[in-house]
């Protein structure tokens, strides 16, 4: 295993690192305005949902350096504090890699990247008509964490209103995942898609569920199931009583079960049914 002490390599090593195995990434779009009426667009990875009530969101401008210390979207919040955060799926994703590029103070992203503005209706800074979800905010607190490059400033907003577009809905009339088509951030020039080759489900535990260390010792030590299959057989609220077999075979088969996420027909298979 190979270690890394944080203060022994460089900020661009250490960023690397962890924008690698700190992933997949959701992306905030981050629609701004000064004081001026000057209109900025930018993507941030690091990025993420924080609160529900009240509704938070948190991303994190870096410092460039000492030469451009930070971006126009932090300048742009100081100033009023509001953001527009959009959200980014398939269809716009080489729009939003271009508008990261550094385009200087006051060019308007929108234009150079082709998107549309249309009108919030709480705050100042434009929604992004092309994202499938946008949420109005307030900007609460900009927490800087460093004075050199590489560290970030951390933009707490509280969501004021969100906008859906309608076919991103489902029949049940909730948000469909699917339909979302949303991409994430990895390390380099990696980006994941959240399509239906790449989505799976896992069920909520049970409340009560028997854990792993109650399994009987047959299914524990078996040399078939995975961690994965021992926490799907965990997930139940009481062991069944049955003689439990070390049998690589049974095990096997109700191995294909699991894969199918069957897990009561797994247990019918262990009990010998």
């Amino acid at each position: 295993m190979k270690n890394f002490a944080a203060t022994e390599i460089s900020t661009y090593e250490m960023q690397d690192i962890m924008k690698y195995v700190i992933a997949p990434r959701p992306i905030a779009l981050a629609s701004t305005i000064d004081a001026e009426g000057n209109i900025n667009l930018s993507p941030f990875s690091f990025f993420n949902m924080f609160s529900a009530k009240p509704p938070i969101l948190v991303f994190s401008p870096l410092r460039q350096g000492k030469d451009n210390p930070n971006k126009d979207t932090l300048h742009n919040i100081l100033e009023t504090q509001e953001v527009v955060v959009g959200v980014v799926n398939f269809d716009i994703v080489q729009q939003i890699s271009l508008a990261s590029a550094p385009f200087g103070r006051h060019v308007n992203e929108f234009e150079k990247v082709n998107l549309t503005t249309l009108e919030a209706d709480l705050v100042k800074p434009k929604l992004i008509a092309e994202c499938p979800v946008n949420f109005e905010c307030e900007v609460l607190e900009v927490k800087p964490l460093g004075e050199n490059g590489g560290a970030g400033n951390l933009v707490i907003c509280e969501v004021l209103k969100v906008h859906v577009k309608d076919e991103c809905f489902g029949e049940n009339g909730k948000i469909d995942q699917l339909k979302l088509d949303l991409v994430a951030r990895l390390g380099g020039d990696w980006y994941s898609r959240s399509n239906e080759q790449s989505l799976f489900k896992v069920p909520r535990p049970n409340n009560q569920n028997i854990g792993i260390d109650l399994l009987p010792i047959e299914i524990r030590s078996s040399k078939v199931f995975t961690g994965n299959d021992l926490g799907m057989l965990a997930n139940i609220d009481v062991l069944p009583e049955a003689e439990f077999s070390c049998d690589s075979e049974i095990h096997k088969k109700a191995q294909s079960y699991l894969l199918q996420n069957n897990i009561e027909e797994a247990w019918e298979v262990l009990k010998g049914k």
